[in-house]
């Protein structure tokens, strides 16, 4: 396992107990005008969320609508369905609807769904999803940042493992906390993200990252702070 990595899984609690872990429940909040860019404002606002820790799966289910987002990739389906059951979405192999999509493409329900899935799910499932067969991590050359010198690593996702992009990189503290993600999401037309970490709450003695601000990243890898596209706040965490 690289170095840094290890360092990485160490601060997080253990790559072994994060074996014998396998369900994450919490309460996420989602922010920002990206959600009515593309076309479905319905998409900000609160959800519960139940992620599986040793399969790529999540639920969200809106406590107000009664509305439930299903998110399983060894199906590769994503199905949403409103408080009686009835069937808003059912998209099988949702990646390949979005070919030919720009950052300017409004989605429709499954869609949105699925970005907001696998996004999430990759969130909390990070670092110990870095271990996983078939996904390559390693570090690389450390960035400065406002007078902070942080440590890079390099991610690359087999296609097995649907997240944004296949190669991503993590920047981490001297603590080992994550800081930073940068990633282009293949779903957006590959439009570069500088994604921020501002707070970190330790749970059963994991940290797990709570406020996320997603920010557009420049040419020269700086990011514009000048607004937030999408914002996250998670709260109500429990790992089991």
């Amino acid at each position: 396992m690289d170095a840094l990595l290890a360092r990485v899984m160490e601060a997080h609690g253990g790559l072994e107990r994060w074996k014998n872990l396998s369900i994450l429940t919490a309460r996420i909040t989602a922010g920002g005008p990206f959600w009515e860019f593309k076309g479905q404002p319905g998409f900000a606002g609160d959800d519960l969320v139940e992620v599986s820790l040793q399969k790529e799966r999540i639920v969200h289910r809106r406590p107000e609508t009664g509305r439930t987002v299903v998110y399983d990739r060894e199906a590769d389906r994503v199905t949403v369905t409103g408080p009686d059951g009835e069937v808003l979405a059912d998209l099988p192999e949702p990646r390949s609807t979005f070919d030919g999509h720009t950052r300017d493409t409004q989605w429709n329900v499954g869609q949105v769904a699925y970005f907001r899935s696998y996004a999430l799910w990759h969130y909390l499932v990070e670092p110990y999803v870095f271990t996983w067969p078939g996904v390559e991590a390693h570090e690389v050359e450390p960035w400065t940042e406002n007078g902070e010198k942080w440590r890079v690593l390099s991610v690359t996702y087999p296609p097995s493992i649907h997240t944004h992009n296949a190669t991503q990189l993590y920047y981490y503290d001297d603590s080992g906390l994550l800081r930073r993600m940068d990633y282009q999401p293949d779903v957006t037309g590959g439009s570069e993200t500088a994604h921020y970490i501002r707070a970190h709450e330790v749970v059963d003695g994991i940290p797990v990252p709570v406020k996320r601000h997603i920010h557009r990243r420049n040419e020269d890898r700086t990011a514009d702070l000048s607004w937030a596209p999408i914002t996250i706040d998670i709260s109500d965490v429990t790992i089991g």
